[in-house]
């Protein structure tokens, strides 16, 4: 059960990295501003992926600590 999770966990983190997914109206403004010569739309990928990776690494964290307290309730008894 455990590697289940795990598994999809993983492909869940793997998919979510090559995705560059924008709204409509982002892109457009961002694709427009590019053409003028501006410099707004160049991270707008990489914000998108930074803000998506912190909740993904708040459960991985959170799940980290939850594994190793139960193994360590395990120990204890």
């Amino acid at each position: 059960m455990k590697y289940k999770v795990f598994s999809i966990l993983i492909l869940i983190l793997l998919v979510a990295v090559g995705v560059y997914a924008q709204c409509p109206m982002c892109k457009m403004t961002a694709e427009t501003n590019m053409k003028n010569g501006g410099m707004a739309g160049r991270g707008l990928n990489q914000g998108i992926l930074y803000l998506l990776l912190l909740p993904y690494l708040a459960m991985m964290i959170i799940g980290y600590l939850y594994w190793k307290g139960k193994k360590n309730l395990k120990s204890e008894s």
